[in-house]
């Protein structure tokens, strides 16, 4: 990890500069994959967060874990959970010896729907960062998660 630089007013002014452009460039992006995911998949990024995660989990989730996992909060992915079962994109089960608990996993149709729409995420993000090379791209990679075990330290 690298020890912490010296704070002048000019680093410091630098480093705001740096977050706000930042900042910035996550609004547009997510904007644009807002707008892609509802012209070209009828859907929204909750929904495709949803998908990606319990597409990551095949075993699937208890609604705790899915919250947890998409940092929202149980409300939100219960009505957007509730929306999906309604589609036949998940199913809930009810978890065995807890009433109130239910485990959500995609079904067929969810993973085929996920697939489709993950394969045009990547597609939409690989255009939108083309000016960064493979290099570029891992070198960034790593400066943005040094940032990210700073702030956890």
């Amino acid at each position: 990890m690298n020890e912490a630089r010296p704070i002048t007013e000019a680093a410091s002014k630098a480093r705001l500069r740096l977050w706000l452009r930042l900042l910035k460039a996550t609004r547009a992006i997510e904007g644009e994959l807002r707008e892609r995911l509802r012209a070209e998949h009828g859907s929204t990024l909750p929904r495709f967060d949803v998908l990606s995660a319990l597409e990551r989990n095949p075993g699937g989730l208890r609604m705790t874990a899915l919250s947890a996992a998409l940092r929202v909060s149980n409300g939100n992915v219960t009505g957007i959970v509730e929306r999906l079962a309604a589609e036949g994109l998940v199913e809930r089960r009810a978890v065995e010896g807890d009433r109130r608990a239910f485990e959500v996993r995609l079904t067929e149709a969810g993973a085929e729907a996920f697939a489709a729409m993950a394969a045009a995420h990547e597609t939409w993000i690989d255009r939108r960062l083309a000016g960064l090379s493979p290099e570029e791209a891992e070198a960034l990679s790593r400066r943005l998660d040094d940032v990210t075990r700073q702030g956890a330290a």
